[in-house]
This record gives C-alpha cells, structure tokens and sequence, in this order.
C-alpha cells in the first residue's frame, strides 16, 4: 500500500495566469502582485522625495527597480515561512537588544606614563634615546670621571 503526502498540495501555487486564452507570459504568485504594486508604490514616492520628476525614464526605472524587489522577497517567501513571518523576523532581528561592545574606560591607561617635576626645555631631548644618561635635576650632579692625562 502506497502513502500519499500532501506535498502535490503545496507544490501548486496561488498564481493568477490572466483571463483564458489570454495569460500572462510569466507566473507570478499572488502575494507577489500585493508585494509589487505596494514596492512601486513606495519607490515612486521615494523618486519624487529625491526630487526625481515624473516622467517615462523615471517610471520605468521605478518599475525595474520594482521587478527586482520584488523577485527578491518573493524568492525568500513560501508557504512554510509566509511574508508576515518574514517581516515579523526582519522587525524583531532590527530591533532586539545588543551586547554592549564599547567600553567605559578608555584603551589608554596612565599606569606607565613617567611624571617629572621640571617639564623639559627646548633643545633638551629625552634620556631615555640613543642610551644616553639622564641630565643632571636641581643641583644634583652625577659623578664625573676624571679627565684623562
């Protein structure tokens, strides 16, 4: 005895063809019509808030514009995840809480930056470079070697 699925159910899609005798060249679903006619909607607004005219060019872009859109969602659509699932997703995926990546404290820390009491003079260079010895500081002198003879 052979077991039938319901799978044949969900191969068929919802497509309108046109009237008898006179069909469309491509299928198109019907949630594909509502998604198209409210994306050429949306993009013709968008052209005129960009300060696009109205014109042959411009409604023929927004239409291919449209086309692609709509190929888009619809390819990302089917019966087992509807088009309410997928906007319910994008909306919850935008707006769901992220960890915190940016620290408080800074990437710098102080803990090795050297203080001295005088700030250096023009034409005095640091002690630390070319492995030369410290300057003498307040009065203070290091031992001299004696001069040779």
């Amino acid at each position: 005895m052979r077991i039938r699925t319901d799978d044949d159910v969900y191969r068929v899609d919802a497509v309108w063809l046109g009237p008898p005798k006179a069909t469309f060249p491509w299928r198109a679903r019907y949630v594909a019509w509502g998604v198209g006619i409210v994306l050429f909607l949306v993009v013709l607004a968008i052209e005129r808030q960009l300060g696009i005219g109205f014109s042959f060019f411009s409604t023929a872009w927004g239409l291919l514009i449209t086309i692609f859109l709509t190929r888009f969602i619809g390819a990302r659509i089917s019966h087992e995840r509807p088009l309410t699932a997928v906007v319910v997703m994008w909306v919850r995926e935008l707006t769901a809480p992220r960890k915190v990546t940016a620290l408080r404290a800074g990437a710098a820390s102080a803990a090795r930056v050297r203080v001295e009491r005088d700030r250096p003079r023009p034409g005095q260079r640091s002690s630390r470079r070319w492995g030369r010895r410290r300057k003498e500081r307040a009065g203070v002198r290091a031992p001299a070697s004696p001069p040779p003879q």
